[in-house]
């Protein structure tokens, strides 16, 4: 490596920390560009590095599960974002949620005092020189996608993603609501999620007002290209799609039963706790475009909610990603010649979900030293869920290519697979663990220095 070498990573979500991290603590300087608070964008509200602006969930973090065994992989590999998501974290069952002001002051604050780590609030609107890292996320500000796209050749492709409402605790009334996890699955008598019962009457009221309700003006830029991801559909488009798709879907009452009846409702809105001192509560999966009045009047009338303290309500915006099978390879370094030195992270590059954007930092991190050290990007083995997310988003067919969340469907098949469902997951963590201790143990570089940082 020569002398003065320096990474600039450009964006400060979960990513571009991740990847800023990754590289100090091998001892490399790092240029970490963060366009906020001096250009703010239509979601974020704070000049925090790693502010949250949808869920305050990482998902679930159980080994047997997908995106636990994702987070797994994270702490083998030394992550900053789940080690400070943990430090943050609240009650959420087998989940992973994190008060969004403890650990956004969290990241800010290991991030800023690191001493090989300068945070430059200004933003890029031309691809940097040198060994670089685009994590700019799925609001990456027109000037910069410009660049991008003239690099690429590429087009743009575009979806939407969500913010939920969030309502105060104490506004909730419960004595209609009641507290419990689905199937009793907690880590508190009470149970972790408020849950708001609807019987079919309450229900076939909620979504006549829901078709009925106005939604929000779209920007023109929006309106080009009015594409919504299936994972993150707004409830106003799901009801649209029949009567009973929200009671299979958002407010599906599978594992809950009101103590008070004894009975399974109809439809039921969970409430999940979204900071450390349990006075916040967001409505899980309830996604919308409506406009904010018409928020007020249609979820109100949810049992429960009829008096409730709205202190955020919905809001959608648009999200940008790359086509990732045509633009880049596996260890997310950019394919074409003219910019061999450059990478890729976070969800700009389609990868979905807090854990798998950060994830995709840490392997760019990891790779752009790897690369100033003169060696070869690592590729991680696809049986790892991380390695799996990365071929995914580099082998999908460019022409129909959607962003990816961590499931074990992306993954090589097991020889033999045990019938049962858990055991499966198992199966698939334990192939995967192994072969990432593998890659740690023949990988020198993948092992940051022992700083106390």
């Amino acid at each position: 490596m020569m002398p003065g070498s320096k990474v600039t990573v450009v964006g400060g979500g979960l990513a571009g920390c991740e990847a800023a991290w990754q590289v100090a603590q091998r001892g490399v300087p790092v240029r970490l560009y963060e366009m906020r608070p001096h250009k703010m964008t239509p979601a974020h509200t704070s000049d925090k590095l790693a502010e949250l602006v949808c869920s305050n969930s990482l998902g679930a973090d159980q080994p047997d599960k997908a995106p636990g065994l994702l987070k797994q992989e994270m702490r083998l590999l030394g992550s900053l974002i789940l080690a400070c998501a943990e430090q943050a974290a609240i009650p959420a069952g087998g989940a992973l949620a994190v008060d969004r002001a403890q650990f956004a002051a969290l990241v800010t604050e290991r991030i800023t005092s690191h001493p090989l780590i300068e945070v430059i609030r200004e933003e890029v609107t031309t691809i940097p020189d040198g060994v670089t890292i685009i994590a700019t996320g799925p609001l990456t500000s027109d000037a910069l996608a410009a660049a991008i796209a003239e690099l690429s050749g590429s087009d743009y492709l575009y979806f939407w993603d969500a913010i939920a409402p969030i309502v105060t605790a104490e506004s909730v009334d419960m004595q209609i609501a009641f507290r419990a996890s689905r199937y009793g699955k907690d880590h508190s008598d009470a149970g972790d999620y408020i849950n708001c019962p609807m019987t079919r009457e309450e229900y076939e009221a909620f979504v006549d007002a829901l078709l009925s309700a106005e939604q929000a003006t779209l920007r023109d830029f929006e309106l080009q290209d009015e594409r919504f991801f299936e994972g993150c559909l707004p409830i106003e488009v799901l009801a649209r799609r029949g009567r009973e798709a929200l009671a299979f879907g958002p407010l599906r009452p599978v594992g809950l039963r009101d103590p008070r009846t004894g009975k399974r409702p109809y439809a039921v809105v969970q409430l999940r706790q979204d900071n450390v001192a349990g006075t916040l509560y967001n409505l899980v999966g309830f996604q919308t475009n409506l406009k904010f009045g018409e928020q007020d009047r249609v979820l109100r009338l949810i049992p429960g909610l009829q008096n409730a303290e709205f202190v955020r309500y919905g809001q959608m915006h648009r999200n940008t990603f790359m086509n990732s099978p045509m633009l880049l390879e596996p260890s997310l370094r950019f394919k074409g010649p003219q910019r061999p030195a450059l990478f890729f992270a976070g969800q700009i590059t389609g990868v979905e979900g807090y854990a798998g954007n950060a994830a995709t930092g840490l392997l760019a991190g990891i790779n752009a030293v790897r690369l100033l050290c003169g060696q070869s990007p690592i590729v991680m083995p696809p049986t790892t869920m991380l390695g799996a997310l990365c071929h995914y988003i580099t082998h999908a067919d460019p022409r129909h290519f959607q962003p990816m969340k961590a499931n074990f469907g992306i993954l090589p098949p097991l020889e033999r697979p045990p019938r049962d469902k858990h055991l499966r997951g198992v199966a698939y963590a334990e192939r995967a663990l192994a072969d990432l201790q593998q890659v740690i143990a023949a990988e020198l570089l993948l092992q940051p220095s022992s700083s106390s940082f």
